[in-house]
């Protein structure tokens, strides 16, 4: 099972979520909206859109990747945003990679806000919801249970895949994601030691550069 940490506030996340191969490699992916901000907060972070001349690359970026996968994409009126609403939205609608997906185009392809206040209404009437069902406070739990389950898995960014403790973070990680399941299917179909040894997954490299040991570090 693979867990998939996003917030629909960020472009990344949506890129993400519109890429087929993904999705069609990983059918068991539980979705898990959270509040990108909580984890800045506990980690300590600025987000991109704090830093003026990160958003100004940020922005500039996405429209290029979007071009190259031919994904539209729309700006909105303002970012960032508050995307409690969504997220809850996204819960209440069963967290599935279908809603998460509907919910994505809301915000980049068609350029809509949370405080869109007629076009959130048809939003959550997709989904059968109104957005008083958004104030159950089962759902507003769920949401901050999902940013728990994040921070204790080691998340600090979205978006984040979580398969067997090993975290795959962005968009740009999707291939080395693909390319560590396919060394899990390689091993687990293995009968020798030496098929095993065959898989392309570097994991004593990967282990010796997570052990890489702190140097000069600058004062805060």
């Amino acid at each position: 099972m693979t867990d998939w940490y996003f917030d629909f506030i960020s472009p990344y996340a949506y890129l993400q979520s519109q890429q087929n191969k993904l999705f069609d490699a990983v059918p068991e992916i539980t979705c898990k909206p959270i509040l990108f901000a909580g984890l800045l907060n506990h980690w300590g972070q600025l987000g991109p859109a704090e830093i003026p001349v990160k958003r100004d690359w940020t922005f500039a970026h996405i429209t290029w990747l979007a071009h190259q996968q031919s994904t539209k994409l729309t700006r909105q009126a303002h970012h960032p945003f508050n995307p409690l609403p969504l997220l809850r939205l996204c819960v209440a609608a069963g967290s599935t990679v279908a809603a998460s997906s509907k919910i994505f185009r809301y915000v980049w392809a068609e350029g809509h806000l949370p405080q869109d206040e007629e076009p959130f209404k048809q939003l959550c009437h997709a989904f059968n919801l109104t957005p008083d069902d958004l104030n159950d406070p089962a759902v507003k739990q769920q949401v901050l249970d999902n940013g728990k389950q994040a921070i204790e898995a080691g998340v600090f960014g979205v978006p984040t895949l979580v398969h067997q403790q090993q975290l795959f973070w962005g968009q740009d990680a999707e291939n080395m994601f693909l390319d560590y399941l396919a060394s899990l299917s390689i091993a687990s179909t293995s009968e020798t030691e030496t098929s095993v040894a065959s898989t392309p997954w570097p994991k004593e490299q990967l282990e010796l550069a997570a052990a890489l040991p702190y140097g000069k570090q600058r004062k805060r």
